[in-house]
């Protein structure tokens, strides 16, 4: 695996194998370890998995943290990586970056897998009060292991995971912890997520208490040209770590090995 860290770019894993590239981008409050899970039982696919701007191993890039940045951010590793034949997933705060990324129309995109996206159109519930309230989930690690147990997951996670999940998120700069609940999660991307021209898969957690069924269906579906959208049972919000195993059978069924 190649492990790259420029003081320009944010950090990023990047392991040989079967094309096309898998691209992994985290939700807020993840990093690349996010996708350990997934990228196990993928071990002869080409994969890429990145640290956000501000995220663990790039908490020392300076701001914006803006999904605009974040955007602007793969962009960059995609082209330091040499990549020219890959498909974008993102999960939650990295579905909405791979929307805007897809938007650019950028060489070699073969497709993106959204991932209990934020949606293009922000859901009725994100209120000032709301994003207010979810700007402090990550202040303590009391208050993410409450967030982890109550809100994101539907599931028992193992013990090892579950302390990675307060690690990743307290392991990031003021501002982009902030960045997200108040500002990025209120953007309404619709004009940008029109744009995308490539088949989209939409994955949605049948017990998602963040990004409900409903809303990707109502929220994001509709502004997608070349959508199919699938459900996975039991799991919450934290897909990747909760039901390893299904997304990458559904990840691989919509980009199978070249």
């Amino acid at each position: 695996m190649n492990t790259t860290q420029q003081s320009h770019l944010p950090a990023y894993d990047h392991r040989p194998g079967r094309g096309p590239t898998l691209v992994f981008l985290h939700y807020w409050g993840g990093s690349a370890r996010t996708w350990d899970l997934v990228a196990d039982r993928l071990a002869d696919r080409d994969t890429l998995t990145v640290d956000f701007r501000g995220w663990s191993r790039s908490s020392g890039l300076p701001g914006p943290y803006t999904l605009g940045q974040l955007a602007d951010d793969t962009l960059a590793v995609l082209a330091d990586a040499e990549l020219t034949d890959y498909v974008l997933v993102g999960h939650s705060m990295g579905g909405k970056v791979a929307q805007m990324v897809a938007a650019t129309r950028p060489a070699g995109l073969r497709g993106i897998v959204l991932v209990g996206s934020g949606p293009a159109k922000p859901a009725a519930q994100i209120t000032d009060e709301y994003r207010e309230a979810l700007s402090h989930a990550y202040d303590s690690a009391e208050s993410v292991a409450r967030a982890r147990d109550h809100i994101l997951t539907a599931t028992e996670l193992p013990a090892p995971v579950k302390a990675q999940i307060v690690t990743d998120s307290r392991t990031v700069t003021e501002a982009a912890r902030t960045e997200w609940p108040l500002r990025g999660i209120a953007q309404d991307i619709t004009k940008h997520t029109r744009m995308v021209n490539v088949p989209t898969l939409v994955i949605a957690g049948e017990n998602d208490q963040v990004e409900p069924v409903d809303v990707l269906r109502c929220n994001l579906a509709p502004y997608l040209s070349q959508a199919d959208f699938i459900v996975i049972s039991h799991t919450g919000h934290l897909i990747p770590l909760e039901a390893p195993t299904d997304l990458v059978d559904a990840i691989t069924a919509f980009a199978p090995a070249a």
